[in-house]
């Protein structure tokens, strides 16, 4: 789903996604945007902050309360702010406009893989034991996408999800952004390490006793991150 009131570069945005062989569908204001949603269940929403009626930042904020449902938001170039406060209420990536059609695509098609992967490994198939990873207080169920520190639930989004789980899958080892955006987010080109480090500083929030001082998650300046148990 495309939600962007420019009828122009929804237009776009349309016809290239539809080049690509996607069903899509758009809404051009945040009223229209939450009822296709909550009708059409889509698969990913590019959402652009700047709307109509509600912005895309209390759009994010209630579907993310709803679903996991992907989210890339749209931002122009003197929204800083609203690109952290996209990323931290529960948005997977975001675009700064003017952006390149092909990263766009490139972006969906990452995101859309990794998905993917993720629903495979997490069917009948896969067996308890790899399932469930535990590191220190920390354990995850994969299978049924739950977090718990010292068994109680800790409420993460998609994205804080599969971030979290993949560190913890490579305790102890140290990850450069890039890399992160590679595995995490299925990006195999340059992107903006801005929203790893979002993504762990939100981590933090949610897991570490004193955020300020990390003892899970890590930094190694000059390099990128590790989880310590």
């Amino acid at each position: 789903m495309v939600v962007e009131d420019d009828s122009t570069l929804l237009g776009v945005i349309k016809y290239n996604l539809a080049k690509e062989g996607y069903t899509t569908i758009t809404a051009s204001d945040g009223a229209q945007a939450i009822e296709a949603a909550r009708k059409e269940h889509p698969d990913l929403i590019i959402l652009d902050i700047m709307l109509p009626k509600l912005d895309g930042l209390e759009v994010c904020r209630i579907l993310r309360h709803e679903s996991n449902i992907l989210i890339i938001m749209l931002t122009a170039k003197s929204e800083e702010i609203d690109k952290v406060v996209g990323l931290e209420i529960g948005a997977d990536d975001y675009m700064t406009k003017p952006f390149s059609m092909k990263e766009l695509l490139a972006r969906i098609k990452a995101m859309l893989r990794r998905a993917e992967m993720a629903l495979q490994q997490s069917g009948p198939s896969t067996t308890a034991h790899l399932s469930v990873i535990r590191a220190g207080e920390f354990e995850i169920d994969v299978e049924r996408h739950t977090a718990s520190l010292n068994g109680f639930a800790i409420n993460l989004t998609h994205k804080e999800f599969d971030l979290m789980a993949f560190m913890m899958r490579n305790k102890n080892r140290v990850m450069s952004r890039d890399y992160l955006l590679e595995k995490v987010w299925g990006y195999d080109f340059s992107g903006d390490t801005r929203t790893v480090d979002v993504h762990i500083r939100w981590l933090r929030q949610k897991i570490e006793r004193d955020p300020g001082d990390p003892k899970h998650l890590v930094t190694v300046r000059g390099v990128g991150y590790k989880f310590e148990e």
